[in-house]
């Protein structure tokens, strides 16, 4: 029975892993007391005595967190943003390859990919992969997500009654272009430059769509909309993330259809000349701890969707 360990439970991704893996019998829980969550000497212990851990702070933490293990047996999950283009890591979305899927297997130290990111990703790393769109595309990503995104301050303003009237229609940020889900999104695709990043978060707990829009024109050479399906079918072929032909309810695509779910779909809609990219998943699911959760069962040599809510 594998020894896991939660550094940052108290976190919105902390919690909803704890919430999980509290429900499962092959795995040991090691917890700390409420008084020493935060003290430096019963983390180092409890982060060298576990088979497992995941890091659900905020990156210097996570860094610091990483420095405190000795014991060279401990496997790492890094939901923070630190390690996601450290070349040392394994980058946990293990749909993308064959060669992802072993390195997640065998790794000691995985990154979780970023809730924005892991839909971009997911849509165009096969189309670099085939040649479909090169590396120097200039590519838009619009994203609109829940508001459990923004972690327990943005909940608990959401969620409280008297709240500012802002809040009741969508709201786009990162107007300055600096998200810090930029640099993986250029890393793991390949891209020669990360794209314009339009986010939006909305009045509605959990759930995303992340959405490429590009013209035909920006395709390779001989490349068209039926080659993008075609990728994404060959290349989704798992439980976790699947392509379908469409996602629409009546013409509309729901941001939140898999709200605690751990799946993703990807689609493609629009027409030869004006295609939209899709990717529709929780921010809390496959966008952070059922993607987590998904390494943990890959390295214990489990099934990835073993003990996930899956669509």
């Amino acid at each position: 029975m594998k020894k896991v360990f939660i550094d940052g439970s108290a976190g919105t991704t902390g919690l909803r892993i704890l919430e999980r893996l509290s429900k499962r019998s092959d795995i040991e829980l090691i917890r700390l007391p409420e008084e020493l969550r935060k003290d430096s000497e019963a983390r180092k212990k409890a982060l060298n005595e576990c088979d497992i851990a995941f890091l659900c702070l905020p990156d210097v933490a996570a860094i610091e967190a990483v420095s405190m293990i000795e014991n060279e047996n401990v496997v790492v999950l890094d939901t923070s943003t630190a390690h996601r283009t450290n070349d040392a890591w394994a980058y946990g979305f293990p749909e993308l390859s064959k060669e992802h899927f072993e390195k997640v297997a065998s790794a000691k130290r995985i990154a979780v990919p970023g809730c924005h990111a892991s839909g971009f990703i997911a849509l165009i790393y096969p189309l670099i992969e085939k040649g479909i769109l090169g590396k120097d595309a200039l590519l838009t990503c619009h994203s609109i997500t829940g508001y459990s995104g923004g972690g327990k301050s943005m909940i608990a303003q959401y969620e409280d009654s008297e709240r500012d009237n802002l809040l009741d229609a969508p709201r786009q940020y990162a107007l300055g272009q600096k998200h810090k889900h930029l640099p993986e999104m250029a890393k793991v695709t390949g891209l020669s430059n990360a794209p314009v990043i339009c986010p939006i978060v909305s009045d509605f707990y959990s759930g995303m769509v992340v959405t490429i829009p590009i013209f035909k024109s920006q395709l390779e050479d001989g490349f068209g909309i039926e080659d993008i399906k075609n990728a994404y079918k060959e290349k989704y072929t798992g439980k976790i993330v699947t392509y379908s032909e469409s996602i629409s309810e009546e013409g509309l695509i729901s941001a939140n259809a898999l709200s605690f779910k751990d799946s993703m779909q990807v689609t493609v809609e629009g027409n030869e000349d004006r295609i939209l990219l899709i990717a529709r998943y929780d921010n809390l699911g496959k966008g952070a701890s059922g993607a987590a959760l998904e390494c943990m069962n890959i390295v214990m040599g489990e099934e990835p969707g073993a003990m996930l809510d899956i669509l």
